[in-house]
């Protein structure tokens, strides 16, 4: 199972306690000690009722066999791997989100939107985006409200997020956001396109980010 796992680097590894040889959590021990595997979720499935130490050894969930079809399929679907090109701008001026959203689109991204912070964590459970663009000034839930939810979930803390607000931060609001975010822009100091140019650059894979490379090198051709 060890070797499988750094073969494939899977999104998500789901792993019985009982088994010879070497035992459940003898397994999940090695993996969270390895740096190149520690980041894989791995899901407890055993007849085992020992929840406590499988979460103790660094098991993201843990089901008891049994397991019922829709129960497994959901928590597949929390650790399955983002669509990077998928990104959540989070806004409650409708016009201001309608504007960032047209801009994205034309850089071939994937835009869902969120007119609060509500409305924004309940999109990420239904698809996790490869970016989040969030203002912070909004009714139900503010931005700051937003974040503190989608960074207590283990499984969210990766999304980059970019703040862009209009809101005169204080040293106290800008050092919280500063260990929490990617950015953190001024509405009206910045060109909608420059940062829908450079979400894309931000959300492509390195073999995207090569091949645009390429791309843009390659100059077109001339008549004679």
């Amino acid at each position: 199972g060890l070797q499988m796992a750094r073969m494939l680097r899977p999104d998500v590894i789901l792993l019985d306690v009982t088994m010879p040889k070497m035992d459940g959590w003898t397994v999940l021990t090695e993996l969270k000690a390895d740096p190149e595997l520690a980041s894989i979720p791995v899901v407890m499935i055993t007849i085992l009722d020992e929840h406590s130490l499988g979460y103790a050894l660094g098991a993201s969930d843990y089901l008891i066999k049994p397991v019922e079809w829709t129960r497994l399929k959901s928590v597949m679907t929390r650790y399955r791997t983002p669509d990077n090109s998928l990104v959540l701008a989070v806004d409650d001026d409708a016009d201001a989100l309608q504007r960032t959203a047209t801009m994205l689109e034309r850089e071939n991204l994937n835009v869902v939107t969120a007119a609060n912070g509500q409305e924004a964590l309940e999109r990420v459970a239904l698809e996790k985006p490869g970016l989040i663009l969030l203002d912070l000034v909004m009714p139900v839930m503010d931005g700051f409200g937003f974040l503190h939810a989608l960074r207590s979930r283990e499984d969210w803390r990766d999304i980059p997020v970019i703040v862009l607000t209009s809101k005169d931060l204080t040293t106290e609001e800008f050092n919280q956001l500063q260990g929490q975010t990617e950015r953190i822009l001024t509405k009206g100091d910045i060109d909608l396109r420059d940062l829908a140019a450079q979400i894309r650059v931000m959300v492509q894979t390195p073999d995207e980010q090569q091949a645009d490379r390429h791309e843009r090198q390659v100059e077109p051709e001339t008549m004679p």
